[in-house]
């Protein structure tokens, strides 16, 4: 089948996880012998239009806006243009999938003019990320999200939890959503055997230190001052050997002071942006990652964790604990519990024979579970299941 996807981002275009959810899941749809072309955002140097990995890839300008939603809209613009054009110039289309409502109008628009079904990939809520809706912006944001989701033949959340939310929140009907998990393709995590282990190590922590991290986004809902509130009792219970290493790029000035607050500076290292060379290699000298979340949907960097083979301790909110097996692949504590979550820190650092064993069966749990090519089947199932419907029906 041929298909259109329309995502506001694409690599080298990377703002959330929505570039590497749909860079790695589109080439396996291709492996499964569909056509797709897939329409986004111009980007630096990035060509207008290239063949990535079986992907057709088209990269449209967009007008600057007088602010973010105004270029939202001159993006949408862009891309409903360019799909009509496809559509036109290359013939019909199957269906139309759109990833969250920033593309939703101009995926609506194409689904209404050329009759083709559309299908949505919710990955996150705005009711979720702000728990409520308390402004304007948060207002407009979940109307769109609804219009989606109401113009959308199917839905693909990546949770059970994301499918109660989006049935709760947007109105979904629970019949027309599907769980579609995230995967990771673990051979991108490159072993570095052969690098100055100690050295690199010792840019962080001492050599006794034990190194525990978090890497993502400095945003409110990943709970990083939850993690920095557990760090005392961590330190405590180690004696002083342990080292709090925050990886990500943004406004960290708050969460800097309030270590300072604690008494923790001297324990804190906030690197700012790492490369994924760098953090690849961290991940080896590293001895266990948190990811504090007071919201999340899915939980990819759990994933990455585990293809790294560092044990991992999460909150269990959103679909960390779908993603995360307690005891079994990693420890799951209490969301914005800082004593759960030091708890469950110290669960992995004072045994080290537990730690590995949960690293190795997490690992083994990615080809189980959380592998491209099974979720291209369960996405080609979707597909199919809305091509069937489509026949059935008369669309005036």
């Amino acid at each position: 089948m041929r298909i259109l996807v329309l995502a506001w981002e694409f690599p080298p275009r990377l703002i959330g996880g929505i570039a590497r959810h749909v860079a790695e899941l589109y080439p396996e749809l291709v492996k499964l012998g569909h056509e797709i072309h897939l329409i986004t955002v111009e980007f630096g140097a990035a060509p207008l239009y290239e063949v990535v990995e079986g992907i057709y890839v088209h990269r449209v300008p967009v007008t600057p806006g007088e602010n973010f939603f105004h270029w939202v809209a001159n993006m949408n613009h862009s891309m409903g243009h360019h799909g009509g054009k496809l559509i036109l110039e290359h013939g019909p289309f199957d269906l139309i999938h759109a990833h969250d409502w920033l593309v939703g109008d101009g995926a609506i628009a194409l689904k209404h003019h050329f009759k083709i079904p559309l299908v949505a990939t919710i990955h996150a809520t705005e009711h979720g990320r702000y728990n409520g809706i308390h402004n304007e912006t948060h207002n407009y944001i979940a109307s769109k999200e609804k219009t989606l989701v109401y113009n959308a033949w199917r839905v693909i959340v990546c949770s059970a939890y994301m499918r109660n939310e989006v049935h709760r929140v947007l109105g979904a009907p629970w019949d027309k959503i599907d769980v579609v998990y995230n995967g990771i393709r673990p051979e991108k995590k490159h072993r570095h055997p052969h690098f100055d282990y100690w050295g690199f190590r010792r840019h962080f922590a001492e050599d006794a230190e034990k190194i525990v991290y978090y890497v993502g986004r400095m945003t409110y809902e990943k709970g990083v001052s939850v993690l920095l509130n557990a760090a005392p009792k961590v330190i405590w219970e180690m004696h002083g050997y342990a080292k709090f290493v925050i990886i990500g790029g943004g406004n960290i000035n708050h969460l800097q002071e309030q270590a300072w607050n604690l008494g923790i500076w001297h324990k804190c290292y906030f690197t700012g942006f790492m490369s994924d060379d760098d953090l690849n290699k961290f991940q080896t000298v590293a001895n266990c990652a948190v990811f504090p979340s007071l919201y999340e949907p899915f939980g990819i960097v759990a994933l990455e964790s585990f293809a790294a083979r560092v044990p991992v301790v999460v909150s269990d909110t959103g679909g960390l604990p779908e993603v995360v097996q307690h005891t079994k692949t990693g420890i799951v504590t209490q969301a914005n519990n800082a004593d759960s979550l030091a708890w469950g820190i110290l669960e992995v650092l004072k045994n080290p024979d537990y730690a590995q064993w949960l690293v190795d069966h997490a690992y083994a749990d990615l080809e189980r579970r959380f592998s491209w090519p099974k979720i291209a089947n369960q996405t080609e199932a979707v597909y199919g299941l809305i091509l069937h419907q489509r026949k059935q029906v008369i669309w005036h």
